[in-house]
């Protein structure tokens, strides 16, 4: 697990996890990814994430 999660992030991921496992039928790896990006989205929505630097553009 990423060192910038807490322990709430933590417990919230192995949650997510074993729920998508047991009661959706998935498998770990694809439970794991979702778990990931849902505690993300979590802690984004939280403004705990840095913010990526915008790219310039082209014209």
């Amino acid at each position: 697990m990423p060192k910038a999660w807490s322990k709430k992030d933590e417990r919230q991921y192995e949650h997510i996890k074993k729920t998508e496992m047991q009661q959706q039928g998935r498998s770990e790896e694809r439970a794991e990814e979702i778990a990931a990006a849902t505690v993300n989205k979590q802690r984004k929505k939280e403004g705990r994430t840095k913010e990526q630097k915008s790219s310039s553009r082209k014209s």
